[in-house]
C-alpha cells in the first residue's frame, strides 16, 4: 500500500475503530455488572464506605451490646438486585433486645456464642444510628474492619445496595472511591 491509499482510507479506519469504541462502551454501560454497597449519613454528607460486592456476598455488622459490653455480630448478604438481607446473628449470651425470632432461622451454639443462622430475612436499605466510640460499629467485609464508631458516632447513617452496570464497575476498580477501604486498613 502507498501512502496516498492510507490517507484515503485513515479516516473510515479511525471512524471504524470510533464506532466499535462506542459500541463496546455503550455495551459496557448497558450491561449488568456487580453491586454496591454504601453507607451514608442520612445528613447526606459523602459516603463513609463504599464496598464492591459480588451478589451473596456477604458483611458483617460487629458492634458492643450496650448493656451487658458483649460482642454481636450481624452478618448480611446482598442478592443480585441489591436487596439486603440479613442472615445470621452471633452473640456471647442474650442481651436487651436479642433472642430467637419465631419463625425465623434456627438457633445453634458454637462454642460460647449462641448464633440465629439461615436467617435470609429481608431488611432492605436501613438506617442505623451508629453507637459511642466503646460500642465500636465495625463493618467487616472481605477480611477489612471499618469502624464507624471512630468515623461517626451518634449519627444515623443509611446503608443502600444497588446493582451497578459493567462499565461503572471497571471504572470503579482503576479509580475507586476514597471511601472504599483497602487491605490492610482499618
Amino acid at each position: 500500500m502507498d501512502v496516498p491509499s492510507i490517507r484515503r482510507r485513515l479516516p473510515r479506519l479511525l471512524a471504524a475503530a470510533a464506532g466499535l469504541a462506542a459500541v463496546l462502551l455503550l455495551a459496557a454501560g448497558l450491561l449488568p455488572g456487580g453491586l454496591e454497597l454504601r453507607v451514608t449519613p442520612v445528613a447526606g454528607r459523602a459516603p463513609l464506605l463504599v464496598l464492591p460486592m459480588k451478589a451473596g456476598e456477604t458483611f458483617t455488622i460487629r458492634y458492643y451490646h450496650s448493656v451487658e459490653n458483649a460482642p454481636i455480630w450481624e452478618t448480611h448478604s446482598v442478592d443480585k438486585n441489591g436487596r439486603i438481607y440479613i442472615e445470621e446473628e452471633r452473640y456471647l449470651k442474650f442481651g436487651a433486645g436479642m433472642g430467637r425470632m419465631p419463625g425465623v432461622g434456627h438457633m445453634v451454639m458454637r462454642g460460647p456464642y449462641e448464633a440465629i443462622e439461615n436467617m435470609h430475612m429481608p431488611t432492605g436499605n436501613f438506617i442505623l444510628r451508629i453507637g459511642s466510640p466503646g460500642v465500636d460499629h465495625t463493618v467487616i467485609w472481605r477480611g477489612i474492619e471499618k469502624n464507624l464508631s471512630a468515623v461517626a458516632p451518634h449519627r444515623a447513617v443509611r446503608f443502600a445496595a444497588r446493582p451497578v452496570s459493567l462499565l461503572y464497575e471497571l471504572w470503579r476498580r482503576v479509580f475507586p472511591p476514597t471511601a472504599t477501604p483497602v487491605a490492610g486498613s482499618k
